[in-house]
């Protein structure tokens, strides 16, 4: 069973899908929903809505919640160490890859944060280009850009 709860964002309404006991999916305003969701509100999707708060009024920089996101091993490596990046800062994806011992996967590092089915919760905004530069961005430049910035306050 998916359960789903809607979040009002400063980015706009924001959806959060539980399975299980963990969280395993954050969608963006644009985003395509999985059609099978129940609204039926519970504990955990009431704590992610309440870090979430935190997190956007500036006092929460990590979150401490069971994340479930689906995907190959590989993936999960490079979302772990995207959890690692301090909030506030942001890597390449070259130094995700370098950091995974696989200094030559930089554009499988760049598939995965496309992959990531937990964006802020696993902070795939924090990594930028070989130059500093913002690239792609599942839920857009924008939505990067305000992240970025309000980590930077």
């Amino acid at each position: 069973m998916l359960y789903a709860r809607e979040y009002p964002s400063p980015l706009g309404t924001l959806t959060l899908v539980q399975r299980g006991e963990a969280l395993s999916a954050l969608h963006f305003p644009d985003d395509m929903l999985p059609e099978a969701l129940d609204d039926t509100q519970t504990a955990l999707l009431d704590l992610a809505a309440r870090q979430l708060d935190e997190y956007f009024d500036g006092r929460r920089q990590d979150f401490d919640l069971p994340l479930a996101p689906a995907g190959t091993a590989f993936q999960q490596q490079v979302w772990q160490a995207l959890c690692l990046i301090p909030y506030g800062q942001t890597r390449t994806y070259g130094q995700i890859a370098a950091q995974l011992g696989r200094p030559q996967a930089a554009r499988a590092v760049g598939q995965a944060n496309h992959n990531n089915p937990l964006p802020i919760f696993i902070p795939c905004d924090r990594v930028v280009g070989a130059d500093g530069s913002l690239t792609g961005y599942g839920g857009g430049l924008g939505i990067k850009t305000a992240l970025l910035q309000l980590e930077r306050r």
